[in-house]
């Protein structure tokens, strides 16, 4: 789904989600001044939907030199985490390697301008291909994970598996070893969740038209 279209001979910004939920979320953010076509594209659940849907979406020609973010909810690690906190990866990890993240430190400036009132933490994102509860919970952040998800260590792996490009992975978490969550959307921290996720575009945005400045 093509969200918006801005100088034709810039290079697009790919936005990927697993869940319905969540490009709900998305479609409700705005992304006025884009430097390119931005597209959020549903991946469905899991790091195999995630790695077909973004291969597919990167193979079209319009799409060789996009940058790629990938964002959604996911669960924190560590202990104080909230739901509505931020997760900015700096790298994401899995059984299969890992993926450096590109211009870290500002997305989490323009994430911080969006959305000031929320806290941001920033480490390794791991990957896993199932729902994380409990004991392997605390063994992931005792190996210096912060938070994990099933779909960006996927994300980013395809995306750069098919050319060089800027990735980086935005996650907001919807529970936390204090406030594990059942379901999202009927507890208060998915609410919370969602209301955060719908505010994060327009950093992604501008985190991706700082990338394509000019060095000085």
């Amino acid at each position: 789904m093509t969200t918006g279209t801005g100088t034709p001979s810039a290079p697009p910004l790919l936005v990927a989600c697993a869940l319905g939920i969540e490009r709900l979320a998305l479609r409700g953010g705005t992304h006025g001044g884009a430097a390119g076509p931005v597209t959020v594209l549903r991946t469905g659940m899991g790091p195999q939907a995630a790695d077909l849907a973004v291969t597919r979406a990167l193979r079209d020609t319009g799409m060789l030199d996009a940058a790629v973010i990938a964002t959604g909810f996911c669960a924190g690690l560590a202990p104080g985490m909230h739901p509505g906190d931020l997760v900015v990866a700096d790298r994401t990890r899995d059984h299969l390697g890992h993926t450096d993240c590109s211009g870290v430190e500002l997305l989490a400036k323009e994430l911080a301008r969006a959305v000031p009132s929320r806290v941001i933490h920033t480490g390794t994102l791991m990957g896993s291909d199932h729902v994380v509860r409990g004991a392997e919970r605390a063994a992931l952040h005792a190996g210096g994970a912060i938070a994990v998800d099933m779909e960006s260590a996927a994300t980013l792996r395809s995306a750069v598996r098919t050319g060089p490009r800027p990735v980086a992975a935005v996650r907001v978490v919807v529970d936390a070893p204090e406030h594990e969550l059942v379901r999202i959307g009927t507890l208060r921290g998915g609410i919370s969740a969602f209301r955060v996720l719908r505010t994060v575009l327009p950093a992604f945005v501008e985190w991706h038209r700082s990338l394509l400045l000019p060095r000085r």
